[in-house]
């Protein structure tokens, strides 16, 4: 399947096997180890599917155990825990080799109102003032490593546009914070458990490069071994993943082999989407220092 919007909805397309059970598959693309976002967004998918409609997301918490195998399907067991008036509750079991690699608490609440209030959105240029892809491959990934300009030239179902990219293209220690834009490239609808799920899905992106800059490294340098460890999410307004979201990031600390960083997605009116939470390993490989 050529069209990577296409390859994605696929894959979030689970097929079910008995009830409370499915399987997932994973995209043909080389990469030695399944993408994190794909399994937190094919595990809220098994657990969407058994939930009311009327009911959405408001949060997630989940645990990372063992690398996915790409080349073999995944099973997802849904325990369902509680159906409540306002709340349900569901956990998903990610199964690989007769092994747990993933394992996801999702809590869902029909709509209703209360108090409202959010920070306001970073005040940063908008999409159109930046680069787009092309542009971004004739300017600045010249000068970027083989294993930065390989990510972002790959044909993809999410497009970025980073505020800046000095944090790829220096070795220097900078801040621990960055900004990027993100949409999927096509028209998903407004179907909210789908955007839902695309944005559980790109949420694992870019985020724990967050915890490295301060370091004066990303998860592209081969001297890092990076893997996500635990992620969590917030769901406060619905989303449109097709419009542009801002991706605004930061990593409070890093110790112990791990860095923890968080971000915030809004839209391009600067109303707050989501709040994500992630830990990660971020360690030197044997022999580096």
């Amino acid at each position: 399947m050529s069209d990577p919007v296409e390859q994605l909805l696929a894959i979030l397309d689970l097929e079910k096997l008995e009830e409370d059970l499915y399987r997932g598959v994973s995209p043909d693309n080389g990469w030695q180890r399944v993408f994190g976002g794909q399994v937190i967004a094919q595990a809220l998918s098994a657990a969407i599917r058994t939930v009311p409609e009327e009911r959405g997301c408001h949060s997630l918490h989940a645990y990372f155990m063992r690398p996915g195998d790409p080349a073999i399907p995944i099973v997802y067991a849904v325990d369902r825990i509680r159906d409540g008036r306002s709340f349900t509750t569901r956990r998903v079991v990610a199964m690989q080799h007769g092994a747990a690699i993933f394992s996801l608490s999702a809590s869902f609440q029909r709509h209703e109102a209360g108090f409202e209030h959010q920070l306001a959105m970073p005040d940063i240029p908008k999409p159109d003032e930046l680069p787009d892809a092309k542009a971004l491959e004739e300017t600045l990934l010249q000068n970027a490593s083989p294993a930065v300009r390989r990510y972002f030239q790959r044909q993809r179902a999410i497009e970025f546009r980073p505020i800046f990219m000095e944090h790829y293209l220096s070795d220097d220690r900078l801040e621990p914070y960055q900004h990027v834009w993100v949409r999927c490239r096509g028209e998903i609808g407004d179907d909210p458990m789908l955007n839902t799920v695309i944005l559980a899905y790109l949420s694992d992106m870019t985020l724990l490069d967050t915890a490295l800059f301060a370091h004066g490294l990303s998860v592209f340098d081969e001297r890092v071994q990076a893997a996500s460890l635990d992620h969590a999410m917030w769901f406060h307004r619905p989303a449109r993943v097709s419009e542009w979201m801002l991706y605004t990031q930061d990593s409070p600390s890093s110790s112990g082999g791990r860095g923890l960083t968080r971000g915030s997605l809004y839209g391009l009116d600067g109303t707050l989407i989501a709040s994500v939470a992630q830990e990660g390993l971020i360690r030197p490989r044997r022999g580096e220092t």
